[in-house]
């Protein structure tokens, strides 16, 4: 008979474990787990990292026996992390992030990384992570030119496909087979009208009684469009009124509103100042009309420059450390 185990002996095992983990775990089923984790699919991360399922699938099994411990709960067609999985999701995206800092330090310490960075953006993007990150990519590569051009979503999606761009900030209502896109915020839209129209001011305003106004509309606001569930919220709720008027810029939709040529539906996060100073009125319904997400965008099959593969690693960085603080 083995004499029995002390406590001492137990925590040696223990602190032998934890070292041998350390020295081994193999950082390359990390990074397949990182995938896994931000794309919230196995199927999805096997596209991005450009494998087959079976093989992320293998990868999580023998992450998960190195660890001792499931990292995804199983069963139906849901896909959740366990707890343990959360906080290795977190580790992993600081070790990935490490590794990004510690390639560029090499490369700045080379030559630097320079070069061109060409992104296309709808108009009025307004986010703190964007504008930090852009600020630390800045001032970590200041050799590398960044070009912003403001265009539809539409024709982001289009140039991303062919090829003409690094990446691209824009909605994406239809997942596009050889985009790669991670969001980067959620815009609440809802209905305005201006100062000139007949419901400015009007406190007792109601749904229905809106069924016959006239619209301003996003020339993305159709049906099929990135913008088509607002086309799809007025015919469930029975508005018969005319477009009047339509442009593919939110300034010009804005003008136009303010104008008094018909009712736009507008993001709430822009027009803050404008309530304010009485130049538009806030229409129902009270909790608007839908969430749309707007994504960071870029082509899968596109070979990137360093200076464009730093950009990207940097950007899907930042937004998945925006996740977990």
């Amino acid at each position: 008979m083995n004499p029995p185990t002390s406590r001492s002996d137990a925590l040696v095992n223990k602190w032998e474990g934890r070292r041998f983990l350390n020295d081994r775990l193999d950082w390359n089923l990390l990074r397949t787990y990182l995938a896994i984790g931000q794309e919230g699919s196995i199927s999805r991360a096997a596209a991005r990292l450009h494998v087959t399922q079976s093989a992320v699938s293998q990868a999580l099994r023998r992450l998960e026996e190195q660890l001792g411990c499931a990292l995804v709960l199983r069963g139906g067609s849901r896909f959740d992390l366990t707890a343990a999985g959360e906080e290795v999701l977190r580790i992993a995206i600081d070790i990935y992030g490490d590794v990004s800092r510690i390639s560029a330090a090499v490369e700045q310490e080379n030559d630097g990384v320079a070069g061109k960075v060409r992104l296309l953006s709808i108009s009025r993007v307004e986010s703190k992570i964007y504008d930090k990150f852009l600020g630390d990519f800045h001032e970590a590569h200041p050799l590398v030119e960044l070009e912003i051009e403001v265009m539809r979503s539409a024709d982001i999606i289009s140039s991303l496909l062919q090829k003409t761009a690094t990446a691209g900030l824009g909605l994406c209502r239809i997942p596009q087979p050889k985009l790669e896109q991670r969001q980067l915020l959620s815009h609440r839209y809802a209905f305005y009208c201006g100062v000139r129209h007949r419901l400015f001011g009007r406190s007792d305003v109601t749904l229905e009684a809106m069924r016959g106004e006239n619209f301003v509309s996003f020339v993305s606001d159709q049906l099929g469009g990135n913008l088509s569930p607002l086309a799809t919220f007025r015919d469930q709720h029975g508005f018969t009124g005319k477009i009047l008027a339509s442009s593919s810029s939110f300034e010009e939709i804005h003008r136009l509103v303010c104008a008094g040529f018909g009712v736009g539906c507008m993001p709430d996060h822009l027009l803050h100042e404008d309530l304010e100073k009485g130049l538009l009125w806030r229409l129902p319904p009270n909790e608007g009309i839908v969430d749309v997400d707007l994504h960071l965008l870029w082509n899968r099959e596109q070979k990137m420059t360093t200076a464009e593969g730093v950009f990207l690693e940097g950007f899907q960085h930042a937004l998945a450390q925006a996740m977990i603080d």
